[in-house]
């Protein structure tokens, strides 16, 4: 089996941009991978096209193989959008390599550890608790979950003392564990907008008493060192590692100890086989992996087959591919402004039941069906970054 083309489509996923990759073969096989959207989504394009001279004619059952050759060709490690690319090849590869076996994908990585995966959902930014409850409630009522993410954000934080937004920051966590059933797990991303690691500790610390499932990256990643000092000083779990793109990052880490879960993207890293040896670095330093996965459904897909055969995997991002982005809501506008929103690219996306991703073992590949007349419209929508402005003109943290 060879690899003969790929196709590469711009599609959509809500209010963001996808670029979904297809590798053929000369045998008529197609693997499928998703790129992640870090910004310069149209620059995959050309990038994709240039890779592909590396591997057309090879056979892609051989994926450490190739994807460490595409590594090379960049001289030095590659970046974010090198290792987008990257990913959605690697993504194909193990596709097709599980697809001319007829098996899952997760039944080459030495098979499965659990049955089904768990799943949490995101509910941005903080809702008000009622409103939480109600969404919560909801989710749980027709899916199952019983974990969320929120943002501890209450107020401003460049317009408010920080004590201030401290105070309304735990004030809130407080009213949710009031407020919510006692059963939900409670995770809180306060999105790398904090830039003194001191401020950060007052922050988890404040949120620590009301059992938080953890707190998600309060400071910006490049200083190492600095996570370890952060984590000696929180009474909280801590999570981070969306930002980080290789082994060799998340090693500088863990060996300073600055974090209790990892969480790195399938489709930042460099696909599925890097994510394996990331986590092999974790499960010798005790640390559990939760992947980051704001994705759509094909990333969702490859995400659960490298969860099911993780021993110290703890729990996955989710987005359900219909409906709102984020804030679910419940009321009825809000529904049916949504009802056509979604990520329709996969026919046949996996959804939760009673809180989980249920494995497909009779399926090859990642388990799912894509529909290329939907990937043929090129539906791209303009995204950007919403950066803050703070008082006096200069630009905050995103």
């Amino acid at each position: 089996m060879k690899i003969d083309r790929l196709r590469v489509f711009m599609s959509r996923d809500k209010n963001r941009p996808r670029v979904i990759v297809a590798m053929d073969t000369d045998q008529g096989l197609t693997g499928w991978g998703e790129c992640y959207n870090h910004g310069p989504d149209l620059a995959l394009f050309p990038l994709l096209d240039y890779l592909l001279t590396f591997l057309r004619g090879q056979d892609p059952r051989r994926v450490t193989h190739l994807v460490h050759y595409l590594m090379q060709q960049s001289r030095f490690p590659p970046g974010a959008l090198g290792l987008a690319a990257i990913s959605a090849l690697d993504h194909c590869m193990w596709d097709l390599s599980a697809k001319a076996l007829g098996v899952p994908v997760y039944a080459l990585l030495g098979g499965r550890v659990r049955d089904r995966v768990k799943v949490y959902a995101g509910l941005y930014t903080a809702p008000d608790a009622p409103r939480a409850r109600d969404e919560m409630d909801a989710l749980h009522a027709q899916w199952g979950l019983s974990a969320f993410k929120l943002s501890p954000y209450r107020i401003d934080m460049h317009r408010h003392r920080w004590g201030e937004v401290v105070r309304t920051s735990a004030e809130y966590f407080r009213e949710l564990r009031e407020t919510l059933d006692p059963s939900y797990e409670i995770a809180f991303d306060a999105h790398a907008k904090i830039f003194e690691p001191a401020q950060a500790v007052q922050l988890g610390n404040a949120l620590a008493p009301f059992d938080p499932l953890f707190f998600e990256e309060p400071i910006r990643p490049e200083n190492i060192d600095a996570w370890g000092e952060l984590k000696r000083g929180l009474h909280c779990t801590l999570a981070t590692g969306e930002s980080l793109y290789s082994r060799f990052e998340f090693l500088r880490l863990l060996q300073a100890r600055g974090c209790d879960i990892i969480q790195p993207d399938i489709c930042v890293v460099g696909g599925l086989g890097e994510m394996l040896q990331i986590n092999a670095l974790a499960q010798a330093h005790f640390v559990s992996i939760a992947p980051h996965n704001p994705m759509g459904p094909l990333a969702t897909a490859v995400n659960l087959h490298f969860c099911a055969t993780q021993p110290n995997f703890r729990i996955l991002e989710y987005r359900l591919p219909h409906g709102p982005a984020y804030v679910y809501g419940t009321d009825a506008s809000v529904q049916a402004e949504a009802t056509d929103e979604g990520a329709w690219y996969v026919k046949d996306p996996y959804l939760p039941r009673d809180g989980h991703l249920e494995l497909r073992e009779h399926r090859p590949g990642w388990g799912v069906e894509m529909d290329e007349a939907v990937l043929g419209t090129e539906d791209y929508i303009h995204w950007e970054r919403r950066v803050p402005t703070k008082p006096d003109g200069s630009f905050g943290y995103a």
